[in-house]
């Protein structure tokens, strides 16, 4: 069986139908010897192997029958030596093996072969040719995947589950922040899925732990809302770098300047590489709009959410081209400056001020 899903789209769906079909498997008993779970993404390489360590044996098995090793602190050896034990008193043995990216020698450094010499198998390759049918050995392969020209992974991909999860790209997580509220049972507006989105980034894991601690102050009937999302995770919807974009787009001095203070005021909350960490992507939205043929095409090319075009649409028609060149190199200078280059003395707050002023005028 081959789950190998290098290429995550756009809607979510078909990566979600996958961790389902694996899920719904394991739900059904139907086992396979090796699961490789990889790719940058830990969100569903945790929470299949959680459902494996969870569900897989009760819990007078977990005792002689499950296994939980750690990456670093485990050699190919042992690893092998493990996962060809036989169960006790149970039909499958669990071998999950965490951080399985820090094995050392996992992939095998290939090797100029003298005459007549012949190649030695790694101590996984020769596992994995004839991997223990009572065994599942978990491999969670997290933030990188293995080299798929190697022998090793081509081994993998035949004789179990291959699992490959990339990061979302942002204009992704709006969707996938919908879902997930929605596979909760709960609703939640585009504003405060877009505001969510951009203040955690895509970390996947602190997105869902955010969301659940909400959900424990907010009924399943009430639409979650900015409000809520200021209330219970502690991001202003009124102070943040969305609206301060918006507010220099529309020209809006005194709101961006009050935005800028309560910045300046609290740094700690809003720090400078995560404001210009979102400006730079905005600024660089509006000059793609205006290299659009076809500005009806704009929310899809742009990967913008069809709810908030309009406001790509207006922001745009604010500056011209020339300008907003000029407002991402203003942007990367303030980026060196925050990072110490040519700014001695200067605080994050007088660097943030100083560039919202260039850019409005």
């Amino acid at each position: 069986m081959n789950l190998l899903f290098a290429d995550l789209p756009a809607s979510n769906f078909i990566m979600a139908q996958s961790f389902d079909n694996i899920i719904k498997d394991l739900k059904n008993k139907v086992y396979y010897p090796v699961y490789l779970l990889q790719g940058d993404e830990p969100y569903y390489i945790d929470a299949i192997s959680d459902y494996i360590e969870n569900n897989v044996l009760d819990e007078g098995e977990k005792e002689f029958n499950q296994t939980i090793l750690y990456g670093k602190d485990v050699d190919l050896l042992t690893l092998i030596s493990v996962a060809k034990r036989y169960p006790m008193m149970s039909n499958y043995q669990v071998v999950l093996i965490k951080e399985a990216q820090d094995i050392k020698n996992l992939i095998p450094k290939a090797k100029v072969l003298e005459k007549g010499e012949k190649e030695v198998p790694s101590p996984l390759e020769v596992y994995l040719q004839n991997p223990v049918p009572s065994t599942l050995l978990v491999l969670c392969h997290k933030y990188k995947k293995l080299d798929g020209r190697s022998k090793v992974a081509k081994m993998f991909d035949k004789v179990g589950v291959v699992f490959e999860c990339k990061k979302l790209y942002p204009n992704e997580l709006p969707p996938w922040i919908k879902n997930y509220c929605k596979s909760k049972k709960y609703r939640i507006d585009d504003k405060a899925a877009v505001l969510l989105s951009e203040y955690l980034g895509n970390d996947l894991s602190r997105i869902s732990n955010e969301l659940d601690k909400l959900m424990i102050n907010v009924p399943e009937t009430i639409e979650i809302t900015t409000t809520h999302i200021e209330q219970y995770i502690g991001i202003s919807k009124e102070f943040n770098v969305i609206e301060l974009c918006e507010a220099i787009a529309k020209r809006d001095a005194l709101k961006a300047n009050r935005i800028v203070n309560y910045f300046t005021a609290n740094p700690k909350n809003n720090p400078l590489v995560l404001t210009f960490g979102f400006m730079f992507p905005y600024f660089n939205k509006l000059i793609g709009y205006h290299a659009l043929p076809d500005k009806s095409k704009a929310a899809s090319v742009l990967g913008v959410n069809p709810f908030f075009i309009k406001d790509t649409e207006n922001a745009a028609r604010s500056f011209t081209l020339t300008k907003l060149v000029a407002i991402i190199a203003l942007l990367r200078e303030a980026d060196l400056k925050s990072k110490g280059v040519g700014s001695a003395g200067v605080t994050e707050g007088e660097i943030l001020k100083e560039t919202v002023f260039k850019i409005m005028h």
